[in-house]
């Protein structure tokens, strides 16, 4: 009888932890650790192409796509309620392009890295770190 009510009370405890996370909802934390996420696929990308190894440009890409997925504007900003301030804020839709063109470019820049057109490839990624510089002007104000 013991063990039933620890493991309930056990579990109660960690479903309500779970819940209190999510409910938390995506802060600016996350957001930084996910940028950290990205600077670091975007290494490995760069390094894949100086030492024009697929396999490393091909887990840049995957970790670049998988962390760019998670990136959003933090909840603070997506629950704003002055609907002036959240149109001339805009980090939803903002966000959202930003994505789109990352996992655009990145596709390109596994495509022609196969193909062994390794300029072309180059060029799609100085396309992502620019769309990087953009989202930096726009969120954190450079």
């Amino acid at each position: 009888m013991k063990k039933i009510v620890t493991t309930l009370v056990l579990t109660s405890m960690l479903l309500s932890a779970g819940s209190a996370t999510y409910s938390k909802g995506y802060t600016k934390q996350d957001r930084i650790e996910d940028m950290h996420s990205m600077a670091q696929a975007m290494i490995d990308i760069q390094t894949g192409f100086l030492f024009n190894n697929f396999v490393m440009v091909q887990e840049g890409v995957h970790n670049l796509s998988t962390a760019v997925e998670n990136v959003k504007p933090p909840l603070e900003e997506v629950e704003e309620e002055n609907p002036m301030t959240r149109y001339m804020n805009n980090k939803v839709k903002l966000t959202n392009q930003m994505v789109k063109k990352i996992n655009k470019k990145a596709l390109t820049i596994l495509e022609r890295f196969k193909d062994n057109d390794a300029t072309q490839a180059v060029q799609a990624y100085t396309k992502i770190l620019k769309v990087c510089i953009e989202c930096h002007i726009q969120i954190r104000h450079w």
